[in-house]
């Protein structure tokens, strides 16, 4: 391969010293920085946006004297970044173990109990990356924008013809997250500029089921309070969320068997074998196995040995990983949205009905799904990156591996760095008074999860009827899918003109949607539902209305909308790190 680089002064790629260059930088300075962002939004708000687009786009800065290789580069530093702050961010699992009373650990313990999880997680979402990204090619928003991202200012020529719709949509982004921070006139609209991006980088046929969701779930407000699912005044999704989790897994149990059948198929095939994944893509299936199975190994070992929870939960817990890391990474695949509190809440529900009444227990089992599942989810995210990119996935999975280290040591650390600067973050909010709540430190995240435990010795029937009941929905409507769409007349007269492709986009997003999509309506408010499907509508009208000449020479994801939408995503997560560093530094100084 050609040298490159524009300065010659750079390690060469591949090199131990360039590795050592990148993984410096992800690991020690843009995984730190987004790192502390997120963890003071955590404690803050409850919510942190992920570190993806914010980490590519000063990765790209950093390898950009590499040419149109530093792509590569630069999505390895982001890789080990987003890692990094994404651990960070779950410190709030420590918060919750002071909220519940349970005695501190060593700190090394704490630490070694946070990698193990993490590092299981990375596990799993590399098996499941095989499926959801190589076989069922999700569009997984965020990791689609960082790809644009690198290509873009990382290629001389790419980033002629794509600066403006890009940096544009960067700019939209960032005044849009500062004013929804800001101004209290937009955010009374719940404006989310990145919700927005994400809508205009999926389209129409994925944002309008969920805004149908969010209406239908809004108008059945009256009849979950009749049934006693709600009560007066409690949002919808406190129960949808248990209804589209129950969809997300029942249509994902119809695409498993579809995948089995063309294995077995394949395997049949007598016929010359086809063309293997190319060597960048390739993932060593056996040790990927025993790397989940050693890291799940001793993860129930810390568990019980050193933090004394009972194997058998623990266990159940590493089980429930692999149903989550697949049913919410469709989720995140689908609509750039990781519902990890919701995977905690389902986990908290199954362990009461397995008896389970002690809510330290309870935390400790739930904490792996969290954690895990949100660690999963990244390592899927990250992989559709590089599967845009053709970046090496073996270096990847490294560099991410080497990011959870130093986040397990950044998720213990900030959280013992903020509670000890702030005493009030040690205290449960769930038994205060209203006037007794800490106004600026909401911790909203370890509100629920701590409020959930708390029901451990009242569990409700109706939360597993819900499950039930959405995985027989998400079943049946994404059978029908499945038959409708595979139906040879129907293909072409969906594709025999306007009145075939009307037809189509109606069964697609009202009659019969995918499920994945719909469910997303049901884990947000109707609010960031208006936003997705707004821009996935935006999206769709200026595809079809105002084509862009000259687009055929782009890759094909990188459309003059996706390019807008993934400023947009970049914009709001550059607004939310000044916003987060500057109310951090006024906190400090104040």
């Amino acid at each position: 391969m050609a040298d490159s680089r524009r300065w010659g002064w750079l390690p060469p790629v591949g090199s131990w010293k360039y590795h050592a260059l990148l993984g410096a930088i992800g690991m020690l300075v843009l995984g730190p920085l987004g790192g502390v962002t997120a963890s003071y939004m955590n404690f803050s708000l409850g919510f942190f946006v992920g570190g993806q687009v914010l980490a590519g786009i000063l990765g790209s800065v950093v390898t950009y004297g590499y040419g149109a290789e530093g792509k590569h580069g630069a999505n390895y530093i982001q890789t080990a970044a987003a890692s990094v702050a994404g651990m960070a961010g779950m410190g709030v699992v420590i918060q919750a173990m002071v909220w519940m009373g349970l005695p501190q650990p060593p700190l090394w313990q704490l630490v070694l109990y946070m990698l193990c999880i993490g590092m299981f997680g990375a596990g799993v979402g590399m098996l499941y990356t095989l499926i959801l990204v190589d076989r069922l090619r999700l569009s997984f928003p965020s990791g689609w924008a960082v790809a644009n991202i690198l290509r873009a200012l990382t290629d001389p020529v790419l980033l002629r013809r794509s600066v403006s719709r890009l940096f544009g949509g960067m700019g939209l982004g960032v005044a849009g997250g500062i004013a929804a921070g800001k101004v209290a006139a937009v955010g009374a609209l719940g404006l989310s500029v990145s919700t927005l991006g994400a809508g205009m980088v999926v389209g129409a046929r994925i944002g309008i089921p969920a805004l149908t969701a969010g209406l239908l779930s809004d108008a059945l407000v009256p009849q979950f309070v009749w049934m006693g699912w709600l009560q007066d005044g409690e949002p919808f999704r406190k129960i949808t969320f248990l209804l589209a989790l129950g969809m997300i897994l029942g249509a994902a149990i119809v695409d498993l068997a579809v995948i089995g059948v063309q294995t077995v198929r394949h395997l049949r095939q007598d016929g010359p074998a086809e063309a293997g994944p190319e060597p960048w893509q390739r993932a060593n299936v056996a040790r990927l196995l025993v790397w989940t199975l050693l890291w799940g190994g001793l993860l129930v070992w810390v568990g019980s040995s050193l933090l004394h929870a009972p194997v058998g939960f623990m266990l159940f817990a590493l089980a429930l990983v692999f149903v989550f890391g697949l049913v919410n990474g469709i989720c995140v695949g689908v609509s750039d949205s990781n519902p990890i509190s919701s995977a905690f809440v389902v986990t908290v529900v199954l362990l009461a009905l397995l008896g389970l009444k002690d809510p330290l227990v309870g935390l400790l089992s739930a904490s792996v799904l969290l954690v895990a599942t949100g660690v999963a989810c990244d390592m899927q995210q990250d992989r559709s990156t590089g599967w845009r990119l053709g970046t090496n996935r073996t270096m990847q999975f490294r560099y991410q591996a080497a990011g959870l280290v130093v986040g397990a040591l950044a998720a213990v650390g900030f959280a013992r760095l903020f509670m000890t600067a702030y005493p009030v973050l040690a205290l449960d909010q769930t038994t205060l008074s209203a006037s007794q709540q800490a106004g600026h430190w909401t911790s909203a995240m370890t509100y629920k999860i701590v409020g959930s435990l708390h029901g451990l010795s009242d569990p409700k029937p109706y939360q597993t009827t819900a499950i039930l009941l959405g995985m027989a929905l998400g079943f049946a409507v994404e059978l029908a899918r499945k038959c409708v769409m595979a139906n040879r007349r129907y293909r072409q007269f969906a594709a025999s003109g306007k009145a075939g492709f009307a037809t189509d986009f109606a069964v697609d997003v009202l009659v019969l949607p995918s499920p994945y999509a719909f469910s997303f309506g049901g884990f947000v408010n109707l609010q960031t539902s208006l936003w997705f499907a707004g821009g996935g509508v935006l999206a769709s009208v200026l595809n079809t209305v105002a084509p862009k000449p000259g687009e055929d020479d782009l890759p094909s994801d990188m459309s003059s909308t996706s390019l807008l939408g993934g400023g947009l995503i970049a914009g709001d997560a550059l607004a939310a790190l000044g916003l987060g560093l500057a109310g951090l530094a006024v906190t400090l100084l104040g």
